[in-house]
């Protein structure tokens, strides 16, 4: 057996190990909004002592939540806010995500890029020749459109040939705008009764527009440069 099949098996092994402990120690009450919404004080009180830590701990947290790709981020977005305030919370927020992201998608990419490749390789490849021509674009296009949720971007982008700085650095980009608005909204944590109430149909039609722009500006240039060139060839 190979050292990269070790690895592999390796860290799959620690993936379902966090997996596993996280259900049966049922971690994931801790993140819901009841339990957030409940703890607020204590953990206010605790970060008025302790700052550095509580936001380190936080931040570990959040990571190690996006890249096992477990439920719960969204709920410590609106907490980051609650707890920390808009500028604070919005920073921690932005690195804990995009860091996350990129395990996720460098855990997608280690384990299982090869194997889907080898199986569907004619269909990746013609994602591949997208994501060579329009890859900042279409993943800008996606972090800020909420269709697909992020943990299945991640994924996804991990099994094509993106460089991982390109992701990145697009996701921390696309991801500020959402991660602005949930952190906001946790300022008023008391009043939120459900995340789906956070973002309005006029706020996802803004995110849409905004997802839109850079691709629709892109293709007019192109369809531009294209007219150009064929007027000065009739000339």
């Amino acid at each position: 057996m190979s050292k990269g099949a070790v690895k592999k098996i390796i860290i799959v092994l620690v993936i379902i190990a966090l997996i596993v402990i996280f259900n049966i120690f049922g971690l994931g009450q801790y993140l819901t909004l009841a339990y957030i919404k409940d703890s607020q004080q204590r953990f206010a009180a605790l970060y008025a002592e302790h700052q550095f830590s509580v936001i380190s701990i936080y931040m570990a947290i959040y990571i190690i939540v996006t890249s096992l790709s477990l439920p719960g981020a969204a709920v410590m977005t609106v907490a980051g806010g609650a707890l920390f305030g808009l500028a604070t919370g919005t920073l921690a927020v932005s690195f804990a995500s995009t860091i996350g992201a990129v395990l996720a998608c460098f855990i997608a990419r280690f384990l299982l890029r090869d194997w889907v490749q080898g199986k569907f390789g004619d269909k990746i490849q013609k994602i591949n020749e997208g994501i060579e021509k329009e890859g900042p674009f279409y993943l800008f296009t996606l972090r800020l459109i909420p269709i697909f949720p992020f943990w299945m971007i991640n994924l996804v982008m991990g099994v094509t040939k993106m460089r991982i700085t390109t992701f990145y650095w697009v996701s921390q980009v696309g991801m500020l705008p959402g991660t602005i608005v949930f952190v906001n909204a946790g300022k008023e944590l008391a009043k939120i009764d459900s995340l789906s109430g956070i973002l309005s149909p006029g706020l996802i039609g803004s995110f849409v527009i905004l997802g839109l722009f850079p691709i629709t500006v892109k293709k007019i240039m192109l369809l531009f440069r294209k007219k150009s060139g064929e007027n000065i060839g009739i000339e």
